[in-house]
């Protein structure tokens, strides 16, 4: 199950997150035109959000005017979509985290790690782009396509018959089946009215963000279709170019959003789980044997760490949570073992096995 809450973002704007699965979080920032409630059992979408559910604590929320968030928000820019994201994570109480970003979603996860250097631990960008399409070199002919996509969502996006939302649907998915595209049309229409997406997908093509690429640190892993029919292949070559050390991975597939079916998706998940999965955010954490039955799972690794010499701060970086959520464990740890100091829980720990490697 997903739960669904609502934040407000710095100018007031109310949005909704959805918070599934366990593990140490991934965030995913919002892209395209979203409805986190019917996403979730959308066969487009659905083993996106189960597959990272199953490894992750998933954060996802819908960008402002779309899904629950607040529909009438007079505010949409790509600066309000960073703001978006940052109420997102406080609200959800991250400190440091890993982020997905998807489409344009990418831009926007790209400008945060650039500007939170210290929050975001690992960024992985898929069929993302770094400039809109009015920033690409666009011939008359693509440049024609710009205006009359818009001009098919001022038309025709909240009209019954599906024909003028089934062209983007054909451009996210031009290898799915009938349940596959009338989902993916419903979710569309749901999503948000015509004004509101025409706005939006114009911001969409203004985007630029290729200036802050280079002050991204986070490790960057970018995967791209080689035929994806909205985002050209060559932005995310462009973007692996442009980010520092990043890691660029082509994938064989037609799709903007990768099918279950395909080879192409468990290339993504396999990759994905690899760069910012179990391993890279803890398994090494894992002390060998629970030696302390009073302590829960958490406790445990707290205590673990506490053994290897590891400061309140250095403990909230590994396990993802704040250090006023370490103190606290701390306490209670001090508390169930009748541990009156650090040092002492040192010893104590130590004497019990834990803090072998004293290498991190």
């Amino acid at each position: 199950m997903q739960h669904i809450r609502f934040c407000h973002s710095k100018d007031g704007v109310r949005l909704a997150y959805a918070v599934a699965g366990n593990g140490p979080p991934l965030v995913k920032a919002a892209n395209w035109l979203s409805h986190i409630e019917y996403e979730w059992d959308s066969p487009v979408w659905r083993h996106w959000y189960s597959t990272l559910a199953e490894h992750f604590t998933l954060i996802r929320y819908d960008q402002r005017g779309c899904g629950l968030s607040e529909r009438d928000t007079g505010r949409i820019s790509f600066d309000a979509w960073v703001d978006d994201l940052d109420a997102v994570v406080d609200a959800a109480g991250l400190d440091r985290f890993p982020l997905l970003g998807i489409s344009q979603g990418g831009a926007v996860a790209a400008a945060y790690a650039a500007s939170h250097p210290d929050r975001v631990t690992r960024l992985m960008l898929y069929g993302s782009y770094l400039r809109g399409r009015r920033h690409r070199d666009l011939s008359p002919e693509q440049a024609e396509e710009t205006e009359l996509l818009l001009g098919l969502i001022r038309r025709g996006w909240g009209r019954e018959n599906p024909a003028f939302r089934q062209v983007f649907t054909t451009l996210f998915l031009p290898d799915a089946d009938g349940e596959q595209v009338r989902s993916l049309n419903h979710i569309h229409k749901a999503s948000t009215t015509a004004a509101t997406a025409e706005r939006i997908v114009s911001c969409f093509d203004h985007i630029d963000v290729r200036a802050l690429a280079g002050k991204i640190t986070a490790p960057t892993l970018i995967l791209h279709a080689r035929d994806d029919a909205r985002v050209p292949f060559e932005e995310g070559c462009l973007a692996a170019g442009l980010i520092p050390d990043a890691r660029f991975i082509p994938l064989k597939s037609r799709n903007h959003i990768l099918l279950e079916s395909e080879p192409a998706w468990e290339t993504f998940v396999t990759s994905v789980l690899g760069f910012a999965g179990e391993k890279a955010a803890g398994s090494e954490l894992e002390p060998p044997v629970h030696r302390f039955p009073e302590l829960t799972s958490r406790e445990h690794e707290v205590f673990d760490l506490i053994a290897r010499g590891l400061s309140n701060d250095r403990i909230a970086a590994q396990l993802f949570i704040s250090p006023k959520t370490v103190r606290n464990h701390i306490t209670r740890i001090f508390g169930k073992l009748d541990i009156k100091s650090r040092a002492m829980a040192i010893v104590t720990a130590r004497e019990a096995g834990l803090g072998r490697d004293m290498t991190i």
